[in-house]
């Protein structure tokens, strides 16, 4: 269904559910259009209700007699029912992120995929996001890109998600905590090669910062000087034409100092985006030329 910014509901507008874009920092990142929807809109939702009302405090917008309810990932499920109601009874429902674009690493996915598929109109106001401004920052190709979102905590499943992303031909974002952030560079570095990269921080803020540099430079800064604030990592995509220089040989051999052939076979075709077939074949001839010279 489509949706308009006028019509007959209460507060002036169709009825339906409304996203807005909040900022990331700066208060003043928010769109005219967005502060049109909060004053007029009937119900108010937000991730963080606090951090709404602030905002709507330094715009000048009052709440007045309008429900501002709390939705995240531990009441949705409770709250997601009432809110339908309101949108079955004909008002218009806006829903705030705490900080930048619903439905990025935001828990109001399931609110809006229950309003669309109950025959509610969903609308998107948008505005600031933080993969997209750090993409803008970050000096590396923006034709391609992938975000995702944050990586596992622990080590061996963090390196089992880039590896599955190591043959992506595209520059790769994610968002990670800053206390994680030397492992997490360390983790990438290992598996997908010393990759030009940049870690974007506090963006929008007073203190933003971008450092730009090899995975291990960056890796090195940060063990050293610890990153505070929310971070947004980019790094470039694999260089094909570097890949096809790589000493096979001696990565498979390496490998199969500590892992099987199969195992050697599928760290190494992942590391460095190559077909896993022709890896293996290898890998296998090196394992069978090591066991003859152990006879």
């Amino acid at each position: 269904m489509t949706i308009a910014d006028n019509g007959t509901s209460g507060g002036g507008l169709t009825p339906g559910l409304y996203l807005i874009a909040t900022p990331i920092g700066n208060a003043r990142d928010i769109t005219l259009r967005a502060l049109d929807l909060l004053v007029a809109a009937d119900v108010l939702v937000a991730e963080d209700t606090r951090s709404l009302r602030r905002l709507m405090e330094i715009h000048g917008v009052t709440l007045g007699d309008r429900p501002l309810l709390a939705y995240h990932d531990h009441n949705g499920a409770r709250m997601r029912p009432r809110l339908m109601a309101e949108l079955e009874a004909g008002r218009s429902v806006l829903y705030a992120s705490e900080a930048g674009t619903p439905m990025i690493s935001d828990p109001g996915f399931d609110l809006a995929r229950a309003a669309s598929e109950a025959g509610h109109a969903v609308t998107s106001a948008p505005g600031a996001s933080a993969v997209i401004t750090a993409l803008t920052l970050a000096g590396l190709p923006t034709d391609r890109f992938l975000f995702a979102g944050f990586l596992p905590n622990a080590g061996g499943p963090r390196k089992a998600v880039l590896r599955d992303l190591s043959g992506v031909p595209a520059t790769l974002v994610f968002y990670e905590s800053p206390r994680r952030l030397p492992e997490m560079l360390e983790a990438a570095q290992e598996v997908l090669g010393d990759r030009e990269a940049a870690v974007c921080r506090e963006l929008t803020k007073k203190f933003e910062e971008t450092r730009r540099g090899r995975l291990s430079d960056l890796a090195e800064h940060y063990r050293e000087s610890p990153a505070r604030g929310e971070v947004v990592v980019v790094i470039g995509k694999g260089d094909s034409a570097s890949v096809r220089e790589i000493d096979l040989e001696h990565e498979v051999n390496k490998a199969l100092e500590t892992m099987s052939v199969r195992d050697a076979a599928d760290f190494v075709s992942a590391r460095f985006g190559v077909k896993r077939r022709p890896v293996y074949q290898l890998a296998m001839r090196l394992s069978d030329r090591g066991n003859d010279g152990d006879t």
